[in-house]
């Protein structure tokens, strides 16, 4: 699976330990599971920011189906709402991943998620817009869980030559559920089947997944049943990379139960960096897709059954640069690049947050004077799909910061970073008092240039790639010198991609 893995390790002075393992294994066999169930999950988050669409304008897709007064205000609390539940179980779900097993924090957040989204029409209908937005809110609670636990599932099941390159494919499930809802929300809500069918349709996918997932999925490589031998010695024994040398050293000797060193986490300044880039992502992703169907619809003047694909494809284009940026780093690693591993994460992330900050810059330029839809509509497909690239940046370095806790890390991240997600569309709408006025537009993509460019910046200046002292909590009186971390990320260079 890995081309020139043992060359990596032969000039890095790090052995591999047993064999490659098979190259389609049982690992590749959870990422899929884990990426279509990123997909189910996204699909469900993002259906509304489409159904809202039709839900309030009944004339423009299928006049059969109940149409609801909302104003931009209640539209606003109503695609925030989610966030409110989600941001409150993120640190709770990677703990909870880490004591009871990651495979049943995702099987139960999809599929009462799931059971939810097959609820929103009769609660719309029968509630109003108030029940929907706690209906919503209980989709946040559930689905709360699902990155930190993702995150601690792959902690177990890559291997550190490979990390890189599962956890991008891997998150670009998302993306996908993304382009898959947008895609075809807006022929949905066209057919005779009304808006409510983009909620069962979604629903129904979950608990489908949830019931795959339950039977073909384990925790870890050992709770697996059909895992070979081979494969399992793989996996555990690169799952931090050591040398000779450091065989049966107790910093790489498995340790249960170790107690989460909250103040030192929480005063790291390499963990608040990360913690500041994953805010200013979220940040920039989460605007752009909860208002990309709006801008289209009111300022291009596209109509519903238009504005879902059109929608879709920077995250159809984010898909593809996924797999491109992947493949650029296994390039660098095969050619035996002198880039270190630090370089790389930080060269990634300036990619996914300032090649975006660009093209938001440029979409602010031309939109308040006149430019045509296709190029207003390649500058958002470049400001999202750029946006990838972080995939080999900050997202990938909670486990290089601390393999021990990278649950608990995504989850502290990802709740501070979804309390942007529920700013960001609450500060569109009061900027965006008129959406058919293109300079008050132009306002909202000019202040997420200016997030990309500073949570990037802290965390070129001060992010960090080594492993720190405290994810090993009994060992910390040991200190580590800044020679030592970058003779560390010297040593690791070559594999770009872990």
């Amino acid at each position: 699976m890995v081309i020139g893995c043992s060359d990596c390790c032969s000039r890095t002075g790090y052995d591999s330990i047993g064999n490659t393992g098979p190259r389609f294994g049982v690992r590749h066999l959870q990422c899929i599971l884990v990426f279509f169930g990123l997909a189910v999950a996204y699909a469900m988050r993002v259906n509304l920011s489409v159904a809202i669409v039709a839900m309030t304008d009944c004339n423009s897709t299928n006049p059969d189906f109940p149409e609801f007064e909302w104003n931009e205000s209640i539209k606003s609390y109503l695609l925030s709402s989610f966030f409110w539940g989600y941001v409150v179980t993120q640190v709770p779900g990677g703990y909870l991943s880490a004591i009871f097993g990651a495979k049943y924090m995702l099987f139960f957040g999809v599929l009462i998620c799931s059971c939810l989204a097959l609820l929103t029409p009769f609660c719309a209908l029968t509630g109003g817009w108030k029940m929907l937005v706690v209906l919503r809110a209980v989709q946040g609670l559930c689905q709360g869980v699902i990155f930190p636990s993702t995150h601690t599932f792959l902690s177990k099941w890559s291997p550190a030559e490979e990390r890189g390159r599962l956890v991008g494919y891997c998150y670009s499930g998302s993306q996908f559920g993304t382009v898959v809802m947008l895609s075809v929300s807006g022929y949905i809500a066209s057919s005779p089947l009304g808006w409510p069918s983009i909620f069962y349709i979604s629903g129904l996918a979950g608990i489908l997944w949830s019931l795959i997932w339950f039977f073909l999925c384990a925790s870890t490589p050992a709770q697996h049943a059909t895992i070979t031998p081979n494969e399992r010695r793989y996996i555990e024994t690169s799952g931090q990379l050591r040398r000779a040398s450091d065989a049966g050293r107790e910093e790489f000797a498995p340790r249960p139960n170790l107690r989460t060193p909250w103040r030192r986490i929480l005063t790291s300044l390499p963990f608040l960096s990360l913690l500041l880039a994953h805010c200013a992502n979220n940040w920039g992703f989460w605007t752009l897709l909860t208002q990309i169907p709006t801008f289209l619809k009111n300022v291009l003047g596209m109509d519903i059954k238009h504005n879902g694909p059109l929608s879709a494809l920077p995250y159809f284009a984010m898909i593809i640069l996924t797999c491109a940026f992947i493949w650029l780093s296994d390039l660098l690693k095969r050619r035996g690049s002198t880039m270190s591993l630090n370089f790389s994460r930080k060269l990634f992330n300036s990619l996914g947050l300032w090649l975006p900050m660009l093209a938001l810059i440029g979409l602010g330029c031309i939109t308040n004077n006149g430019a045509s839809a296709k190029l207003v509509i390649g500058l958002l497909t470049l400001a999202v799909a750029t946006n990838s690239a972080s995939y080999l940046g900050f997202h990938v370095n909670h486990m290089d910061l601390s393999p021990n806790f990278a649950g608990t890390l995504m989850g502290i991240t990802n709740c501070a970073a979804n309390v942007m997600s529920i700013l960001a569309p609450l500060i569109v709408g009061l900027i965006v008092k008129d959406e058919t006025n293109a300079s008050q537009w132009q306002i909202v993509f000019f202040f997420t240039a200016l997030v990309y460019f500073i949570g990037n910046f802290v965390f070129i200046i001060f992010g960090r790639t080594s492993v720190q002292s405290w994810n090993n909590p009994s060992s910390s009186t040991q200190t580590r010198t800044p020679a030592a971390d970058e003779d560390e990320e010297t040593e690791r260079a070559p594999l770009i991609d872990s």
